[in-house]
């Protein structure tokens, strides 16, 4: 009877035990399911979180592509650009060119003289002189004969760069140009300061936005004019006390060849005189002949151009002084330099009659020569020296 009773009552115990046990097991599944889920949705994420991370390199790199594209583009416009400027300079030399010969022919095949065109002619060509008499202020009437003197300033040691004074500016100030490549222009004081060995601290550094190439360049009345380092044939008007890019040009058919084979970091040689800014280079066009242009230095405009008949074979450096450009050769080695031809751009200078100039008492070779037309001296820059030249002058016949 009680063994009876006992049984009952395990009965439902064992019931109750057996139902808990369903539930655990059940409630195990389910947390095995939940966590296989979030084992799932952790890969998920973690697979769009790479995505996302290998979609902003990829883009990142097709950025760099597509800036890299356009900066060649936009060079292309302007090289595009100064081909355009050049070919049509050249188109309008060669119509000249052809009006010049169609006239040759037609008075050779004539028996009489069109007196009325000849006078035209000679009217209009001397015309043509006036207006550049008073453009280059004809009062300009010396000419070089000589290089008397010189004076090492100082040897900083670098092979190319330039140095030169405002001839435009009152002041003393000693410009630093080192390299034939660089941004940074060192101003000194006075001539003083310049020399002393150690002038860290007495130089104010002027970083140019855009850097410069050759050594061609040049100072005037607050400007620094230079050739854009990376272009053809963009000129670069700099103001240097308030360190900004006033005003740029491209000179229609420079750059693409030296300005003197001696210097062929040089295509662009700018140059200060009584008149104002000028631009020599040289020409593929001209049979490498050295070709001189006046720039308004106010508007950048081009005033004038004129083909000489220098060549830019065995040339180091030129300079210009009173409407004449004075053009200085060497030999390949390094030698003695000389002057040996003379383009007077008024043709108030017989060229044939000047001696060859030779500079005094140095061996070596000039990476520039500028004329400073304020202190009527030479300013160059000769195997890691600066130099100044004294000069001897006389009234042009």
């Amino acid at each position: 009877m009680v063994d009876l009773k006992l049984r009952f009552l395990l009965v439902p115990f064992f019931t109750s035990v057996i139902g808990e046990a369903q539930y655990v097991m059940q409630d195990a599944a389910l947390m095995n399911y939940i966590d296989r889920r979030f084992l799932s949705l952790e890969k998920r994420l973690e697979k769009c979180n790479q995505d996302i991370l290998d979609y902003v390199e990829e883009f990142r790199d097709f950025s760099k592509t597509i800036m890299s594209r356009l900066a060649g583009l936009n060079n292309f416009k302007t090289e595009v650009k100064s081909e355009v400027e050049n070919l049509l300079t050249r188109v309008e030399r060669a119509q000249r060119d052809i009006d010049y010969f169609g006239s040759v022919t037609d008075s050779n095949t004539c028996i009489e003289v069109d007196e009325d065109l000849v006078k035209q002619q000679l009217f209009e060509e001397a015309e043509e002189k006036r207006k550049l008499k008073l453009m280059l202020n004809a009062s300009c009437d010396h000419m070089l004969t000589g290089i008397k003197s010189l004076k090492i300033v100082k040897k900083t040691g670098e092979m190319h760069g330039s140095w030169m004074k405002d001839p435009g500016k009152k002041h003393a100030k000693i410009y630093l140009l080192s390299g034939s490549v660089n941004n940074v222009i060192l101003e000194f004081a006075n001539i003083m300061t310049f020399m002393e060995s150690n002038h860290t601290r007495k130089v104010r550094r002027v970083t140019l936005p855009l850097p410069w190439k050759g050594t061609g360049h040049i100072i005037y009345q607050g400007f620094l004019f230079y050739h854009r380092y990376g272009s053809l044939n963009e000129i670069i008007k700099y103001n240097i006390q308030k360190r900004n890019v006033s005003d740029q040009m491209l000179l229609p058919g420079a750059g693409r060849i030296p300005a003197y084979q001696l210097s062929p970091a040089t295509k662009i040689d700018l140059a200060i005189d009584e008149q104002g800014l000028w631009a020599i280079h040289a020409e593929p066009d001209t049979g490498g002949n050295i070709v001189i242009t006046k720039i308004n230095h106010m508007t950048m405009a081009v005033e004038h151009t004129w083909d000489t008949s220098c060549s830019s074979k065995d040339a180091e450096a030129a300079f210009m002084a009173c409407n004449t450009l004075y053009v200085v050769y060497n030999f390949p080695s390094g030698g003695t330099s000389r002057i040996q031809c003379v383009y007077d751009v008024l043709g108030a200078v017989n060229t044939y009659e000047i001696p060859v100039l030779h500079f005094p008492k140095r061996q070596g070779s000039h990476s520039t020569i500028h004329y400073n037309p304020k202190e009527k001296q030479l300013f160059a820059w000769g195997d890691g020296s600066q130099i100044i030249y004294k000069l001897q002058t006389m009234q042009k016949v």
